[in-house]
């Protein structure tokens, strides 16, 4: 199946001090590093959404910036995305989450496909994991219409009518790393 990845690092990186989280170091290497290796199996493409340092994201995707000026949220990221998107498929995670499985895409994809539905998102077993999701290529104009409404992305979601998956055998996957401290226990628990 043809899918491709985008990796959400358009973050204001408030709780890094407004540092870019993506190209933070984790094991010496940028997080979106960790996150881009993750992808390489599951996806045909990689996109990368980022609003600054473009250059240096280049190197883990084809960069996609919002089509909106200044920070505005998850969804300007994922509109851009299925903009520019050229595979059927479009798979949506954030920088910030470098355990993803490596069968995320198929598992997404297989309940879209055998729900017949547009969309899919991950379920952690607590709640829904919104921008751990799949879309088709065909809701591009409908990502744009709700950004422009200014719709949190789990409202698009529900609208859309998004099957949730379940991963709940894996809540790890959905761990981010927001701040310099959890960088420093990810790193501790992967043995450094």
């Amino acid at each position: 199946m043809e899918i491709t990845a985008a990796i959400l690092a358009g973050g204001a990186g408030t709780r890094v001090e407004s540092r870019d989280k993506g190209l933070l170091p984790l094991l010496d290497r940028p997080l979106i590093a960790h996150v881009a290796a993750a992808l390489r199996s599951q996806a045909t493409t990689i996109l990368v959404c980022a609003n600054r340092n473009q250059n240096e994201y280049a190197w883990f995707g084809e960069v996609v910036a919002d089509a909106v000026a200044g920070f505005k949220g998850p969804l300007a990221g994922i509109a851009a995305a299925l903009a520019r998107c050229k595979t059927p498929w479009l798979l949506t995670v954030p920088v910030d989450s470098p355990d993803l499985s490596h069968d995320f895409a198929t598992r997404l994809a297989d309940a879209a496909i055998s729900a017949g539905a547009e969309a899919s998102v991950a379920h952690d077993g607590v709640r829904r994991q919104p921008l751990f999701a799949l879309y088709h290529s065909t809701l591009a104009a409908s990502a744009a219409d709700a950004l422009a409404r200014d719709l949190a992305p789990w409202r698009w979601q529900k609208e859309i009518g998004a099957v949730e998956v379940d991963f709940s055998a894996e809540p790890q996957a959905f761990a981010n790393l927001n701040t310099l401290e959890e960088f420093r226990e990810w790193e501790r628990r992967h043995g450094v």
